[in-house]
């Protein structure tokens, strides 16, 4: 695998867009709204992110529309866009973000598919050095997997406080799991780490798809391809939050500054 390089580090959005914008990319980065609500440190790091994402879009198109707090910010600022005429089609990750995106005005097309998605914007629980990633805490890990492989390049936004040197540093790996026989499931993948059943308001918490989801602490990861076929071979497990190769683009939001994280190859 090739290890990514930082290909920029940018003061302000600014000089981010004049760094990125081309013709036929879309707006020039005079266009695009910037804000002026006074948010704390995270939340000005994720949305400064967010709105770096939008530089990376076509002109139009076809966008994946992530899933968690850092994704429902880009949400938020491509609905802008969309209300001055540009035209955006959504492809949701998760039910939130498609009652989101629809109550915001975005054209979404259906879960069905297949889509052709020219850029998916997606946020992550946990990114290497490696630009791997540890997705799902919101549990909606399964179809931002599905989305993500549908897509021509894959945009991840971050604050800071996702970087880690290795996966399973920060995060347990989360794990959609059938909900029949998923106390059988849970001894096979606790051979593999400590895996912990994920409750909500004390019960168990379901994906869209109404599977039970678990929470894998392990060490931290020397090899997330092995570990993500030996989960994905146990009986039961329908996807792992384990994204391995799959961002073309990290966006780190820093405040109101963006590092820009390319990988190679």
């Amino acid at each position: 695998m090739t290890i990514p390089r930082t290909t920029g580090t940018c003061t302000d959005h600014r000089g981010l867009a004049s760094a990125r914008h081309e013709p036929g990319d879309g707006p020039s980065p005079a266009e695009f709204m910037l804000g002026t609500a006074t948010l704390d440190s995270t939340d000005n790091a994720k949305r400064s992110a967010a709105r770096a994402a939008l530089l990376e879009l076509p002109a139009e198109g076809i966008i994946g529309l992530g899933s968690g707090s850092t994704a429902h910010a880009f949400v938020e600022e491509l609905a802008l866009h969309v209300r001055q005429g540009r035209r955006i089609v959504g492809v949701p990750t998760s039910e939130a973000t498609r009652s989101l995106a629809t109550r915001l005005g975005i054209p979404l097309l259906d879960n069905d598919g297949p889509w052709a998605i020219d850029v998916n914007v997606d946020g992550a629980d946990e990114v290497s050095d490696r630009l791997d990633l540890i997705k799902g805490g919101g549990g909606a890990l399964t179809r931002e997997k599905i989305v993500n492989y549908a897509a021509k390049r894959n945009v991840v936004i971050v604050d800071p406080s996702k970087l880690s040197a290795r996966l399973g540093e920060k995060h347990a790996v989360p794990i959609e799991v059938l909900t029949f026989a998923h106390r059988a499931t849970r001894e096979h993948l606790a051979r593999l780490g400590t895996a912990k059943l994920r409750l909500r308001g004390g019960v168990p918490a379901h994906s869209d798809a109404g599977n039970v989801l678990y929470d894998l602490v392990v060490p931290p990861i020397d090899d997330p391809v092995a570990l993500d076929h030996a989960l994905r071979a146990i009986p039961g497990v329908v996807e792992t939050g384990l994204f391995v190769g799959r961002a073309d683009v990290v966006l780190v939001g820093e405040d109101r500054h963006v590092r820009r994280l390319v990988r190679e190859g």
